[in-house]
């Protein structure tokens, strides 16, 4: 039964149905999670699935396979040009110093050859791009400084996987006594010199490109023709299987020949097509990856030798952190971003498997280097998620903000009647509206980066923390009129407004809310002028929703302004009421209903009442039909050309 393909299916999906939700319950990811879910269905815990792992890996080496054809499938020309400093600097210093290092103390430690402890120190060089970068989206953290150079690193370590995997072959050349890996592959291109089996390597991959090139955007085009959407999933795998298969013939990995598939068809007008196709079957691919890992992790190697395994995953962990908090201090990164570009990368990645493997082929190492390392990388990966948890819980509060802190707040040496604190996306629109009305105003941000930026665009915006009452008073509070607060974190807002009605208790005070709870604390704060972030946009859009919907004009009017008078009084009710235990519920819950009825109410009032008011386009329609119905005619000028006689 063990063998049998959907009962393997069955146990892998039950397992991650079952272990995620905890996982995320716990507040541990959904990675987590799945490495979880593997570690228990594996063949050392419950044993549920393959004995010997080999099923297993074929999960995990389908799962690399389609993931690195997505990542290939989204490395765009125009981004790699704008991230390349990073991409070569930040990647090529991280994998060459690491590469390094390892392999230094390799030297040192154990009896390994050289070419041996070159070959390990590039394989555990690499980090995981599936865990990092799944980690860092499901923590909304892509987009940050750190998230960004996290990316560029993960980008060059996977193109570097190629010259590593033509590097491979030129080390067994220098080894000085076979290595009995115990494993043998028959391949047509094992009977070739060392040299002639590289050199082919390197023609298959430049035949991949030259054919993608000059083949790959025909092909689909005739696809397109048929106008059958399935058939470019159908075109995609079939590109991704062939070309893994000639990989394989090679001896390269699956893995890279998916992932030169990628990059090939990014540079197809049908990329995006492909990336919708594809897209829904990403994230299980990357979860049965993720179990995969947590299955493969041999309990038995780690029991008979747990200090060796523990050293190594410790070394590997500590090497690779302090390498990158150095590399992260060069470069300039800001210390919350640098944690989190560290923590993030300090561990091995799915290529590991693929190098060892290969390593084995090639006979740069044997099985007794092979093992250990495999189970380190693997336990280094399912440590990925708690790492990144000590980073946020322990790390970061402590000194995540300690280079904004160090920055000494700017001297403000312009003082208006108008104070904004906070001049991000929604502050910086209030500026330029005052701006082009003739409204100078003073603006304040807690954000570094955001100034500098700023400041290169024009804006001539001070650093600093505007809840502290001398930056307020140096920004001329005491003479200011008005003090708009825009900042994004509610806290931050509060305590911004605490400081000027304590200190500038004459300035008048409008702030942004971005929740319920923050409209109620700044309520609580004395703010009576607080305005909901997406109030208004959202009111727009519904206006608009009900005349396509038919809707005369003044009744949509009416029922905007409606709505938002009685939400505005059910807040500030339910404000009085939030720290009455359950009342905030109820009392919502019933103002929500109150409301529906008004509305319905009023909606029946206006159906009665035809005094069509200002809604010149109901007018028109209102005579238009009286005039058709009583004397057959459209409008009153034909209706007056009849009259005349004239028709």
């Amino acid at each position: 039964m063990e063998g049998d393909f959907f009962y393997q299916a069955f146990i892998y999906l039950g397992a991650a149905v079952v272990a995620v939700p905890l996982a995320k319950k716990l507040g541990l990811g959904s990675v987590l999670g799945y490495l979880i879910a593997g570690v228990l269905i594996g063949p050392f815990v419950l044993g549920f699935v393959g004995e010997e792992g080999q099923d297993i890996m074929h999960f995990a080496e389908f799962g690399v396979v389609m993931m690195l054809f997505l990542v290939g499938l989204e490395l765009q020309p125009s981004l790699l040009w704008k991230l390349r400093k990073s991409i070569l600097g930040l990647g090529g210093m991280q994998v060459g110093i690491t590469a390094i290092i390892i392999s230094a103390v390799a030297l040192m430690f154990t009896d390994l050859a050289w070419q041996t402890a070159l070959a390990v120190g590039l394989t555990l060089a690499l980090s995981s791009t599936a865990i990092v970068i799944q980690t860092l989206n499901e923590k909304g953290l892509m987009k940050t400084e750190g998230g960004q150079n996290a990316f560029s690193v993960l980008l060059f370590q996977d193109i570097a996987v190629i010259p590593i995997l033509a590097f491979f072959p030129m080390l067994a050349v220098f080894e000085l006594q076979h290595i009995d890996s115990g494993h043998h592959e028959e391949l047509w291109l094992n009977s070739l010199p060392i040299i002639w089996r590289t050199l082919v390597m390197l023609g298959g991959i430049a035949s991949i490109i030259f054919g993608g090139k000059y083949l790959i955007g025909p092909a689909f085009r005739l696809i397109a023709q048929t106008r059958l959407r399935e058939l470019f999933t159908v075109a995609a795998l079939l590109l991704v299987i062939g070309i893994t298969l000639l990989m394989t013939e090679m001896g390269l990995s699956p893995a890279l020949g998916t992932f030169l598939a990628g990059v090939v068809l990014a540079q197809s007008e049908y990329r995006h097509q492909l990336e919708t196709d594809i897209e829904p079957f990403k994230g299980l691919l990357l979860g049965l990856f993720f179990i995969a890992v947590g299955a493969s992790i041999d309990f038995k190697l780690i029991g008979s030798s747990p200090a060796t395994i523990a050293m190594l995953v410790f070394g590997l962990i500590l090497i690779k952190l302090i390498v990158l908090i150095v590399i992260g201090k060069v470069f300039g990164m800001r210390m919350d971003n640098n944690m989190l570009f560290s923590f993030g990368l300090a561990q091995g990645g799915e290529f590991a498997f693929v190098l060892v493997s290969f390593g084995l082929q090639n006979g740069v190492m044997d099985a007794a280097t092979a093992d250990p390392l495999i189970a380190a990388v693997a336990i280094s990966m399912a440590l990925t998620p708690l790492l990144m948890m000590v980073n946020e819980k322990f790390i970061q509060p402590n000194f995540g903000t300690k280079e904004e802190d160090d920055r000494e707040a700017d001297v403000v040496d312009v003082q208006n009647n108008i104070i904004i604190a906070g001049f991000g996306r929604y502050g910086s629109m209030i500026g330029r509206f005052l701006q082009a009305n003739g409204q100078q105003a003073t603006y304040l941000d807690i954000d570094p980066n955001n100034v500098d930026l700023l400041r290169k665009l024009g804006f001539k915006v001070f650093y600093g923390d505007a809840s502290r009452h001398d930056l307020l008073h140096a920004a001329g509070a005491e003479d200011a009129r008005l003090l708009i607060v825009t900042v994004d974190v509610p806290e931050k807002a509060i305590e911004i407004v605490k400081t000027a009605k304590e200190h500038f208790p004459h300035l008048k005070i409008i702030s942004r809310a971005r929740s319920w709870s923050n409209y109620s604390d700044l309520i609580d704060a004395g703010i009576t002028n607080i305005y909901r972030e997406y109030l208004e946009s959202s009111l727009r859009m519904a206006a608009d929703a009900l005349a396509c919907s038919g809707f005369r004009a003044y009744q949509v009017e009416r029922a905007v302004k409606k709505f938002k008078r009685h939400d505005e009084r059910l807040l500030r009710e339910l404000s009085s009421q939030k720290h009455e235990d359950g009342s905030f519920l109820r009392g919502g819950k019933r103002n929500i209903e109150e409301l529906e009825k008004m509305m319905l109410e009023d909606m029946e009032n206006d159906a009665k009442d035809k005094d069509l008011g200002w809604d010149v386009g109901s007018v028109k329609e209102e005579y238009a039909k009286f005039f058709k119905a009583h004397f057959d005619t459209d409008t009153p000028s034909n209706f007056s050309k009849r009259y005349k006689g004239d028709e």
